[in-house]
């Protein structure tokens, strides 16, 4: 079996104070408190904008040995950009932001395509190209960061790890088997979304992980998930993490996947307007031990 990881997507909300977070409980406190009730988080600050070193470095201190986090790739890249001209720069900025401050504890990288981003295979090729694979490739692409992030920088490695990168789709477009055929070449997961159907939620394996986003059962964002929904998705991370996958798995290539004896798993839980993600995230750990 893989190793299993289930967490949450952010830490900061107003509604989970004096809910999820003790009463009274400083908000410089949360993250030290949140990594201990989960085993990983998303950051997804790192979406919206540039993050700083310094705070990089804080939460990793915050943090207990043997945390991981997830990071949530940058908007401009994907939105504004929609992987065209200026991408290899970006990302250069990306790398150089402080994203190496997190050293052993960074985990995967999620790169979040917008509803209206088709499938296109050539974009999609020169981008996987450009990813770093381990944290040497992504210091020596930090290095071409531009002067706007002078001063404000880390460039530090202190032991090599290889680094995964998963890809979020949410346009009909991909239900296409060039598609996976493209993500497993370059050893890229696609990201088992479950969006209430709002949104395409294909379950191919494409990499030697898996990587989950658990958005709201039955309402986008707000919905909790019942202890039904949290043995049907326990069920199939077992069989993942064995490194099988479910037979009604929701597939868009007839081409099996690479053999594996095991592979790991990672699963954030976004549904957190009610309050539920933490919790569901306790509970879905629970049922896997």
């Amino acid at each position: 079996m893989g190793k299993i990881h289930i967490g949450i997507s952010g830490w900061r909300y107003r509604p989970w104070r004096g809910v999820f977070y003790p009463e009274g409980l400083a908000q410089a406190r949360e993250l030290a408190f949140a990594s201990r009730q989960v085993s990983t988080i998303e950051l997804n600050g790192s979406f919206y904008s540039l993050q700083r070193p310094s705070s990089y470095a804080a939460w990793y201190d915050a943090t207990p040995p043997g945390f991981v986090f997830a990071h949530k790739g940058n908007r401009y890249l994907t939105h504004n950009l929609k992987l065209g001209e200026g991408t290899e720069q970006a990302l250069a900025n990306v790398m150089a932001s402080g994203v190496l401050n997190l050293r052993e504890k960074l985990g995967p990288f999620l790169w979040q395509l917008p509803p209206t981003f088709r499938f296109d295979a050539d974009r999609l090729e020169r981008f996987f190209r450009l990813l770093p694979r381990d944290l040497h490739e992504a210091q020596a692409l930090a290095r071409g960061h531009d002067a706007r992030l002078d001063g404000r920088v880390a460039l530090d490695v202190d032991a090599n790890h290889k680094m995964r990168h998963a890809l979020e789709v949410r346009h009909d477009s991909y239900n296409d088997p060039a598609f996976v055929a493209l993500l497993r070449k370059h050893k890229v997961a696609l990201v088992v979304a479950d969006t209430a159907g709002k949104w395409p939620d294909y379950e191919d394996i494409s990499a030697g992980f898996m990587y989950l986003r658990l958005h709201g059962a039955e309402q986008l964002y707000s919905s909790g998930y019942s202890d039904q929904a949290l043995d049907h998705w326990a069920a199939r991370i077992q069989s993942w993490g064995a490194g099988s996958q479910p037979r009604d798995a929701r597939l868009i290539s007839a081409l099996a996947p690479p053999k594996r004896a095991s592979r790991d798993v990672y699963c954030y839980f976004d549904n957190d307007v009610k309050v539920h993600a933490p919790f569901d995230a306790q509970n879905l750990a629970r049922k896997l031990g």
